[in-house]
This record gives C-alpha cells, structure tokens and sequence, in this order.
C-alpha cells in the first residue's frame, strides 16, 4: 500500500518509499509520485484534497506527466532540460534519489533530487508552498558534478499538465503605449508559445504570465483556473504543447534562444520561480491570489501606502529649471498631493540633456538649469510639506557623452561591428554582466542618495533594448551567456542598493510598462504601467495588468486633454475616475489648470485618501470587462473584513439608443448593509441612492442602475461613476 506524505512539516524521506508527496497551501493541493530510483511523476494539482481523495488518487485517472522531462529518450516530445555532456553524449535519464522538506517561515518547501542514471549530473525540483496564501513557487537546480564542463541548451523552471477539454488561456500582449492588452484563446493541438527577446524588458510585448481556464472561456468570478507567473526580469518562453493525448502539457523557462550555457564542474544553474495558483473562483479569485502574495511576499514595501504624486514629464518635458520645479511642488502641494517627481532632462555638464540624443551616464546636475542643484529642490519640498523623487535611467548611456567617451568597451556591443543605437538615435545599453559596469550603476544611486539623503522616490527608466549581441566583458567562448548574465548583474546590482537604501520608493520604468513583471518586483514598489495616459485606453491596459498585479503596484496618473498619445478629450472626471483604480498620481502641468479643475482635483485627491486602504490593499472583483464588447467596464475592491468596497463604473463608448447591463456586485457580506456614496461628483443633483442603504445581497444580487451621462455643465462621451461602500 502506498505511504501518502502531507507536507505540512519537515518529513524524512526513507530510501526505501514508495511514495506520494502531497504539497499543500490553504485551499490547493499538488500531489507527485516520487518513487525511488523512478520517475518523478505529476498526479493532481486543483482545490485541495481530502485524506480520503488523496488515498484513493491513483485509481481516479491521473496524468503521470514528468515533472521535469528531460532530452534524449522520448526525443519525439517537448521536454524541460537538454544538455550535452563532455563527452559528446546528448540525452539525459533523470531518477528519483531524495526528497527533502523543511520549513521556511509561512511557507513549506519540498525538494525531489533527481539524478542521471550515469552521469553524476542532479536535477533539484523545488516547491515553496505559502500556508497563509495560495500560491507555489516551483524552480530547479541544476548541478553539474562530471568533471568538464555541461552544455545546457534548454532549462525550463517547471512544466505542468494540463488535461484536455474546453481550455483557454488569456494571456497579454501589447507595444509601446498600448501594453498589456488582453488575448484569449482555446488551446486547440499543436504547440503555442508565448515568449519576449527584449534582452533589457520583458514585459512590454508579451507578458510572462498567463491564466488557464479549465472550463471554457474564462469568467470572472465562476470556474476553474490556474494562473501561472514566470518571475524572472530577462528573455523568456511560454510553451502549449497539445500532442495527440488527453493532456496538454505547459512549459516556463528562460527563452533558450542563443542562450546555450555551460555549466561548469560544481556550478549550481538556479532557474527562476514560476508562481502557480488555482482558483474555483474565476480569473478575479486567481487574481486575488497573486495579488495577496505578491504584496506579502514579492514586492517592495508591499504593505506601505504609497504617496500621491506629480510628475514633472508631461507637464514640461525636457525644460526643467528650478523656478519651474517649484512652482510644480507648490501646485502638488497645494492640491493635498504628497510627493514631486522630477523627470528627464535635469542633468549633464559637458553635454547637457535637452533631448534624448545626449547625456546619459552623465548623472552630474546641470547647473544652468539647477543652480542649487537637487538638494536646493529636496529642501523646497520638505519646507512645502512635501517629498521629492527623482528620475534616472543608469544602465543606458548616448554616444554623446562623456561617460562613452571614457568607457566605449562598457556597451553591449557586436565584435568588429559598429555599435547599434536606439532612442534618439544615440543611446546605448551598458553591458550589465559587467562587474565595472554593476558598480558604476550602484554608484550612480548612491551618489545621488547620499548627496540627497532626503530623496523619498526614484524612477528608473530602461529604454532601448538589447539590439545587438556581444559582451565585450564576456570571454569569446562564452559569449551566449550574455542575456542571463545581463540580469544576474542587474539582480547584483538592485541587491546592493536594496540594502544600503531599503526604504526609499522605486518605479521600474521601461518605455512605460516594459519591466511590468514579478521577476522585478523584489526590489521595485511599483511600475509605471504604460506611457501612454490616456485614460480611456488605460481601462484596457490595467485591467489586464490587473490580472496578475495588485492595483498598489499600477502607476495611474491624471493626466492634461488632448492627450498627449492619442488627443483624445475626456472629462477630467473621468480621467480622475480611471487613475484613482490604482495608485493615483497627476503627469500633468497645473499652472495650465484653471481653478475650478484644480479644486476638482483637490478633493479627488482628500477622497482617494479615504479609500486608498481599500484601493491598494482590497480584494479585486472584475465585474464587466471592457473587452466583451458592451461599451463599459466595471470593477471594485472589498477589504478583506467586508467592511468597506469601492465601485468603478466606466462607460468606454458612446452608442445612439444605447443600453447598457445593470452590474452586480461582488466580494460583499450579504449580511451586512452598505451605505452608498458617490466619489468625485459633478452632477447638479446627486444620485438616487446617494446615502442610501442595501444589504450586501441585495448589491450582489441586483446592483444598482448607474445613470448612463453625468448631468453636468459640460458632457463628453465617456462618462463614469466612482461608489463608496460602508457597511454600517
């Protein structure tokens, strides 16, 4: 009879078992196989099992999917790991030897040591399982323990099976100022890969992550689903392969692709953690799940508020000077805002930056424009009562700057070929597997940090990708590691500063949302979400960054009309109504405000105060998406003590004879009533239901009837409502 261990604890694992391992989170089980001397073998992953279900798993049907297939015996078929041994010899047989387990914390983590059948070659698949959120970190070790070096040529972090029958997967892609939009497809045979060769960002065409729905196209709030994270910053591949079997298999990993890697004798290859939950409660119930763990355990400051801020960016561009910089403080400050950010254009001596052709690298002050250099600024601030942030872009530079004249051998650069520039037609990415290079970055945030002690927020930018191959730090034979020794510098690097500046703010930037990604977040608080501000077309973009990412982490600013990316003219209401569904900010430039969008403005911001709790640390229910066609959107977020919720209602088109779906709500307590108050008003009357109550069953079972247009002076065509819920 076969002896079931639960890893709920550390447990020995005797040479002799025959064993299943049962890895557990609070609502979710992932049972293996692991005999010894077999293969390592998946048998269930879904809702959690009963002692019972779990005793008699084998006989219910399983798909015995190896967790981690390996090159060379069933050379027919996908697999995780391919390698070439010293000797020539190409395929790999991977055996059960151990299996560890020990308690780190909240979380249990279970380790099958796999080994070659001949060579001294391991394999360590590892689980993190979380005991107080749903969620399993999954990525292996690779060992090399022959006596020359290894060549890996694929090393996926894990691999999942998937059973056939209505399966569809929705994952996000997009491009600059169009990110993250949403794709949904049926996974039908053949094989679908998901996969970015950005080299610097990942995250701004296709996304590493995706969600998997077991019973059909994904709803929001009902069905089964899996959602998966590759949480790595560097080139990735997503693969469906859906053979002629009852099983799909999934595949996460570093992309391969002229990435082949040796591994020398007694070197350890850590792949990165793909982050798996399952969820009965749709593509939101996955969603609350990422969401909980990645601002508990994955992102920086996770469980701080975040500070209301404006951005210097859109509001003057390049044209910074300290008069300006002020009179911008005084406005942020002015309207109850808490934090200055000034962007690019502040720095250079030698070649000052007026563009984005120069100066990058040269992270001097440019004293022309910033006499009193940035600690004239900081002290501004904090005598307005205010912090100030500041921008910077240190692993790029432009042809046209003093630090490429001293250091051309520090840019990522073909040999004997000329470099290849980007924006600007002159910039150039810094060579980051570089230990030179690693410390010039570190120092480029020290200095300005311990110069400016008083600085409460960086943005750090990353905009050009990696265009051409070659390290000219890397020795010629390993040339092909340059994409992951890129990130392992980067990793370095964002260590070091991380525990000399631990709690200073910073936003992974990246041509907007280009580092939108879990591999990132360790060190980063939040991501600026897109370029492009335009608040209706953010509806789309966060709402399927949403998906996997927790409104505190979503950079949403208010921003001026027309739009500067699309000239589109929305109502400040409704540009307020967007941007306040994630972590509210204004890139805008007041002194062109009038003082009536001003003092709009200024209560919009006393209000998201208020309910910035709910907003930044609520569970998420989507409730109409903007991609099924029914010209609006609608979402909230509930406490999780059900005491509070905050609505979102967006009308995204405008239609003659329109008619739109009454929304009900979701994640509140029947039991509990619900006063009703409108956020950011702008109507002469208020609504009917202003400061009225319902019980929490009769929202979620019948909503209420959203008024189509505000009744205001002015009308646009997009309109949109914001609902305080208080339970009494």
């Amino acid at each position: 009879m076969k002896r079931i261990i639960t890893i709920l604890a550390a447990l020995a694992f005797s040479a002799s078992a025959f064993a299943q391992v049962h890895i557990t989170t609070p609502t979710t089980s992932l049972v293996i196989s692991a005999d010894k001397g077999k293969d390592a073998r998946y048998l269930y992953y879904g809702k959690r099992l009963s002692d019972n279900d779990l005793n008699n798993l084998s006989s219910s049907g399983t798909s015995k999917m190896n967790i981690y297939p390996a090159y060379g015996f069933n050379c027919t078929d996908e697999f995780c790991l391919s390698l070439t041994h010293a000797d020539g010899n190409m395929s790999t047989v991977l055996k059960v030897e151990d299996v560890q387990t020990s308690q780190e914390s909240n979380s249990v983590v279970t380790r099958i040591v796999l080994k070659d059948t001949v060579y001294p070659f391991y394999v360590t698949v590892c689980y993190r399982a979380y005991q107080d959120v749903d969620m399993i970190e999954t990525w292996t070790e690779i060992e090399n323990k022959e006596k020359k070096a290894v060549m890996l040529t694929r090393f996926d972090s894990a691999c999942l099976p998937l059973r056939v029958g209505d399966t569809w997967v929705s994952h996000l892609n997009g491009k600059w100022a169009n990110e993250a939009r949403l794709v949904e497809e049926k996974l039908e045979r053949g094989i679908l890969v998901i996969q970015n060769k950005d080299g610097v960002r990942n995250a701004q065409t296709d996304h590493s992550e995706v969600m998997i729905s077991l019973d059909g196209k994904a709803q929001e709030n009902t069905g089964r689903v899996i959602g998966a994270a590759l949480c790595y910053s560097g080139n990735y591949q997503l693969r469906f392969n859906s053979p002629a079997s009852s099983y799909h298999q999934f595949f996460a990993g570093i992309c391969p692709d002229n990435s082949h890697y040796y591994l020398d004798p007694k070197e350890v290859f850590v792949t990165p953690q793909l982050a798996l939950t399952f969820s009965d409660e749709g593509l939101s119930g996955a969603s609350r799940n990422f969401h909980r763990w990645g601002r508990n355990y994955k992102m920086a400051h996770g469980n701080t508020e975040r500070k209301i801020l404006l951005n210097s960016w859109e509001g003057v561009y390049f044209d910074i000077n300290e008069a300006g910089m002020g009179q911008m403080m005084d406005d942020i400050a002015s309207m109850g805002g808490e934090l200055f950010v000034m962007d690019d254009g502040w720095f250079g001596e030698k070649y000052p930056r007026l563009n984005d052709k120069s100066s990058l690298g040269d992270w001097g002050v440019d004293k022309n424009k910033l006499p009193g250099g940035v600690a004239a600024l900081v002290r501004m601030a904090t005598e307005k009562g205010i912090r100030f942030g500041i921008w910077i872009e240190p692993e790029m530079t432009n042809t046209v700057s003093e630090l490429y004249e001293k250091h051309p051998d520090w840019i990522i650069k073909a040999p004997q070929r000329d470099p290849v520039t980007g924006r600007g037609g002159s910039q150039l990415v810094l060579d980051m597997s570089n230990p030179q290079v690693q410390d010039f970055v570190f120092k480029v945030v020290d200095d300005i940090m311990s110069e400016n002690p008083g600085i409460d927020y960086i943005k750090w930018d990353a905009n050009m990708s990696i265009q051409n191959h070659g390290s000219q730090y890397l020795p010629k034979d390993r040339q092909s590691h340059l994409y992951i020794e890129y990130h392992r510098g980067f990793a370095k690097t964002c260590d070091r500063i991380r525990a000399k500046y631990p709690d200073v703010t910073i936003q992974a930037c990246a041509s907007g949302g280009g580092r939108a990604n879990w591999g990132i977040m360790p060190w980063f608080d939040e991501f600026w979400v897109s370029d492009n501000t335009d608040a209706l077309q953010r509806i789309y973009m966060q709402w399927g960054t949403s998906y996997f990412f927790p409104a505190i982490a979503m950079a949403s600013h208010i921003s001026a009309v027309p739009n500067h990316q699309t000239n589109r003219v929305t109502s400040l209401k409704f540009r307020i109504d967007v941007a306040m569904s994630g972590r509210l900010g204004m890139e805008i430039q007041p002194k062109n405000m009038t003082d009536r969008e001003k003092e709009i403005c200024r209560n919009a911001i006393a209000e998201y105060k208020k309910i910035r709790p709910v907003v930044q640390f609520g569970d998420i229910y989507r409730l109409v998406s903007p991609y099924e066609g029914k010209n609006m959107a609608s979402l909230m977020y509930c406490t999780q003590d059900k005491k509070q919720a905050v609505f979102y209602w967006w009308k995204t088109e405008t239609m003659h004879g329109e008619q739109f779906p009454r929304v009900r709500m979701a994640g509140l307590d029947p039991d509990k009533t619900y006063t009703v108050h409108e956020l950011n008003r702008i109507d002469k009357n208020p609504l009917k239901f202003e400061g009225k109550s319902f019980t929490g069953r009769f929202l979620m079972d019948n909503g209420l009837e959203i008024p189509y247009t505000n009744n205001a002076d002015n009308t646009f065509d997009w309109s949109s409502r914001v609902l305080h819920l208080v339970a009494e």
